[in-house]
């Protein structure tokens, strides 16, 4: 394999490259290895075409003491059941996996149109849901109650600003039952990003997050991204259930959906804090859907920027406290998320 096609890769990274390349491809020829930008997970990501065939080829950064241990598992256990992509080398010990390559076509495409597409996210999370349980990690609201905790620790926002939002996250708490054996395969992160068309049928990726949890975690995420009316929000829930939800299915899954708008305000400001701020924030007021599509696209704001990130935050939490759909847009934002996803 020549090192010439290595150049893209960091030195720390190469060894580990070749020999997961070298196992999926054997002596065929490397015609090309490209980054594949976009990703937030900090993974180092690449197309690799070889052989007359396309795969991604995907590297874990630093080794993380909150790293999920059962990631690949699960993208096996995924792949297996023809959810996730094709896997042809995975070494957990080197935190490395090649699988094939997507060739995306924008969701707003798929045949049938959204009502289309919500029963094919309903069925496909029926079917994952009924694979081989993955393993334990962390209980969700334990999870999303580690990541406020340390918004709150960061000083982004104002002593006092976050209070009436902690409280909120207490009383959701005690009001949740968590019940470990109704635990299923799960996902954790279906986003738009996550959610690959290829033209005929739906792929998730990215599996850095998924282990055994609620079953109604990847549920209330699918409807906060993917069923912008309640019509639609029916179509998923009996796609994925095979009849109508009851009101105790209901009242559970609006539970968690504000938890999982609270997680992912958490992902947004936990990213902001890493960049100076001289004065904390003491202004918790989020624009609307409309306001934030209108400003990205004139340029005010940049999709990835952190000043975006923090407004997403600031709507996230919004959506926590009020019940209202947030964004649903989290960074990295593509045109088309901006002006077709949300709409779809």
């Amino acid at each position: 394999m020549s090192g010439e096609y290595l150049s893209n890769i960091p030195m720390t990274h190469r060894e580990i490259a070749q020999t997961a390349l070298r196992a999926t491809v054997g002596s065929a020829t490397i015609d090309s290895i490209r980054p594949i930008p976009g990703g937030v997970s900090g993974a180092l990501v690449y197309r690799v075409d070889a052989g007359g065939r396309c795969y991604v080829l995907r590297m874990e950064g630093l080794a993380s003491p909150l790293r999920n241990p059962h990631q690949y598992t699960s993208m096996r256990i995924a792949a297996q059941a023809g959810i996730a992509p094709r896997l042809y080398h995975v070494d957990e010990v080197a935190r490395v996996a090649v699988m094939d390559f997507i060739v995306e076509q924008p969701l707003n495409t798929y045949p049938g149109g959204p009502h289309a597409l919500a029963q094919a996210l309903g069925d496909m999370l029926r079917r994952l849901q009924a694979t081989p349980r993955f393993g334990r990690f962390v209980e969700y609201p334990e999870i999303v109650a580690r990541l406020w905790a340390h918004v709150c620790r960061t000083n982004l926002f104002a002593p006092g600003v976050l209070d009436a939002h902690t409280q909120r996250l207490a009383d959701l708490r005690n009001a949740f039952t968590w019940n470990s054996d109704e635990a299923v395969s799960s996902h954790n992160d279906i986003l738009p990003r996550n959610l690959l068309f290829d033209g005929e049928r739906l792929w998730l990726v990215d599996w850095e997050s998924a282990y055994c949890n609620d079953p109604v975690v990847d549920m209330a995420t699918m409807l906060d991204n993917f069923a912008p009316s309640p019509e639609l929000e029916e179509v998923l829930l009996q796609a994925w259930l095979g009849h109508p939800p009851d009101r105790s299915l209901r009242d559970r899954l609006e539970l968690m959906r504000a938890l999982t708008r609270l997680f992912y305000a958490g992902v947004q400001f936990s990213a902001v804090a890493t960049a100076s701020r001289s004065v904390p924030d003491t202004d918790l007021s989020a624009p609307t859907l409309a306001e934030l599509r209108q400003a990205l696209r004139d340029g005010r704001l940049a999709p990835d920027a952190l000043e975006t990130r923090h407004l997403l935050g600031k709507m996230y939490l919004s959506a926590f406290f009020t019940g209202e759909k947030p964004p649903g847009l989290p960074p990295p934002i593509s045109a088309f998320q901006v002006m077709g996803v949300a709409d779809a």
